[in-house]
């Protein structure tokens, strides 16, 4: 059995597609550049916001990362919870988790105000052991930084006792550099191919099948 369980969050836990869109279109839009689907957005997500940005802007245009993100966060910390929503199952398996004293951590790459904000939000029984998110100056995953900080808050020390869940192929790798084991989840951003090809110990297709890779 595991001792800590770290899941993502984007894609994983919450289906935050559409509000994310919805804030990096109204950055765009005040600033008169085009906009993008909620499709196409979420072929952006994963490398944390100033990578999103980057994708979302248009030739010649790169660099205005910052611009937008300073209208993307007042606007998204006020909306963001408002088109976004659990994925099936989750609130259960983490509850289930929790009750065999598990103890469980979320490594993001959304910027930690939010991350903090969408778990108390989405999850206001569960006692995260360590919620954390993209911080300024210190490297965003596949880093593995941010999972060794999670096993510290959980006095965890060996990997073998770790499981990783994420929904695209920076998890894999994140869990890879910290040589701990990952289940790959099929909802979220990336398909089931382009998962196994970084050799997680599973691609599952509903929160019910997590279970047996953490008891």
């Amino acid at each position: 059995m595991k001792r800590l369980v770290i899941f993502d969050l984007d894609g994983t836990l919450l289906n935050t597609y559409a509000d994310i869109a919805a804030a990096t279109n109204h950055a765009l839009r005040l600033r008169g550049y085009p906009e993008h689907s909620v499709a196409v957005i979420k072929s952006f997500v994963g490398n944390g916001i100033n990578k999103l940005f980057e994708r979302a802007l248009p030739e010649g245009h790169k660099d205005e990362f910052l611009e937008i993100r300073r209208d993307f966060i007042p606007y998204y910390n006020e909306h963001g919870t408002e088109l976004t929503f659990v994925f099936d199952g989750m609130v259960e398996l983490l509850e289930k988790i929790q009750s065999k004293n598990i103890k469980i951590g979320v490594a993001s790459n959304k910027y930690e105000e939010a991350t903090k904000h969408l778990m108390k939000h989405f999850f206001p029984t569960i006692n995260f052991v360590a919620i954390i998110g993209q911080r300024d100056g210190i490297p965003t995953k596949p880093d593995p930084r941010i999972v060794f900080e999670i096993m510290n808050a959980a006095n965890t020390e060996d990997p073998s006792d770790v499981l990783y869940i994420g929904d695209s192929e920076v998890d894999m790798q994140t869990a890879k550099n910290a040589k701990v084991d990952v289940v790959g989840v099929s909802w979220g951003c990336k398909t089931r191919e382009t998962l196994e090809q970084h050799s997680p110990i599973a691609v599952v297709d509903n929160a019910d099948d997590i279970c047996k890779y953490i008891l």
